[in-house]
């Protein structure tokens, strides 16, 4: 095994990253005068809701993930946020390097849920290490890094608020089946819609309208919104 400790020192957003992507700076040490060739690590982000409290308004906005707050003694349990690798090169002592994590705006996913229910303060992380570290003053010696080796993170959620602000400017991100996906392109195509937020537009007017008719029953997604389009059809576009 060999001795690593890791450190993370700060996070920030990437200002150049062609999709939403958090920087971790990490500082590695080495024990003193040992030569690390390279470093190949695993690197699983994995958030602790349990190390901070929250407001009433961002308990209501975390009920889906954890129900309600007489029930958080049990069900505030860890969600996984990302598994990414890295390569480190040649140093000797300690080095300091970025650790670059891809993230996503999909509300279906817990993490991003969870991110978008603070309203400020800092989000608890922990950097879980595992891999293969090449050392050795002259050849390579081969051993795995400790399996106990972490690192805990606050990430400032204005960080996380930036960088979606970045990529998402005054936007959400919405994710629907393929079949909705096509009723709504239909709909769009027939009354020559310049946008989807004009056709979603057109839609809610439309099932305002329409809410005078009898109550559907629960259903699948796509039929009950090709219902409503199929309505909507019957009628002038807006």
């Amino acid at each position: 095994m060999t001795d690593l400790d890791f450190t993370c020192t700060g996070v920030r957003a990437d200002p150049y990253a062609a999709g939403p992507t958090l920087l971790f700076r990490l500082r590695i040490t080495a024990p003193p005068q040992t030569r690390v060739h390279a470093l190949a690590l695993r690197c699983q982000l994995r958030i602790e809701p349990a190390r901070r409290s929250y407001g009433d308004q961002e308990a209501a906005g975390l009920t889906d993930l954890f129900g309600e707050r007489s029930r958080w003694a049990t069900t505030l349990q860890p969600l996984q946020f990302a598994l990414v690798p890295l390569m480190v090169p040649s140093f000797t002592g300690s080095a300091e390097i970025e650790l670059p994590v891809p993230c996503t705006y999909d509300m279906d996913i817990a993490a991003t849920r969870y991110f978008e229910a603070l309203r400020e303060g800092e989000a608890p992380l922990l950097l879980l290490f595992s891999g293969t570290a090449f050392t050795g003053p002259g050849g390579f010696q081969v051993a795995p890094v400790r399996w106990d080796r972490e690192a805990p993170v606050r990430l400032p959620v204005a960080v996380w608020r930036e960088m979606i602000e970045q990529h998402f400017p005054g936007a959400g991100w919405l994710r629907l089946p393929r079949a909705s996906l096509e009723a709504l392109l239909a709909y769009r195509s027939r009354h020559a819609l310049a946008s989807w937020e004009a056709t979603v537009t057109a839609l809610l007017a439309a099932a305002d309208r329409a809410d005078t008719a009898p109550p559907r029953p629960a259903g699948a997604g796509p039929a009950r919104l090709g219902a409503l389009l199929s309505r909507s059809a019957e009628r002038p576009a807006p």
